[in-house]
């Protein structure tokens, strides 16, 4: 995030009720990306409009802060308890409810996934 001087993009993730935060320069790569699939399949039309649609270029207050528009906290369904996770090369904002929610859920499923797949995980450390 410092690289791009507290510019950011929220945008909202489609699979998830959650928010994606990039760092401006990591945005404009998949901005360029988004840009480049052809208009003419609708999946991708379908992802142009939902993710390119919903970027709003935010900056971070001079306390480190970020105001979100009420448009983006809806679609997350954020109110008083929040959870931020790191993924790489940008974040993830999520309601602290929906997120233990969906923590379970997880936990189960790669419980089973590593019980069924066990040999895709051999010398893997995880």
């Amino acid at each position: 995030m410092v690289a791009s001087e507290g510019r950011l993009v929220v945008t909202i993730d489609m699979r998830e009720s959650c928010l994606l935060v990039y760092p401006l320069n990591e945005w404009e790569t998949v901005q360029a990306k988004l840009e480049s699939l052809s208009n003419i399949n609708p999946q991708a039309r379908l992802l142009q409009r939902l993710l390119i649609g919903h970027a709003t270029d935010l900056e971070l207050d001079s306390a480190g802060r970020l105001l979100l528009p009420a448009m983006l906290r809806d679609y997350a369904s954020l109110e008083k308890k929040l959870v931020l996770i790191g993924q790489g090369n940008k974040l993830e904002i999520w309601s602290a409810d929906h997120w233990q929610n969906r923590l379970d859920q997880w936990l189960e499923e790669g419980a089973t996934a590593l019980t069924n797949n066990a040999e895709l995980f051999d010398g893997l450390s995880v």
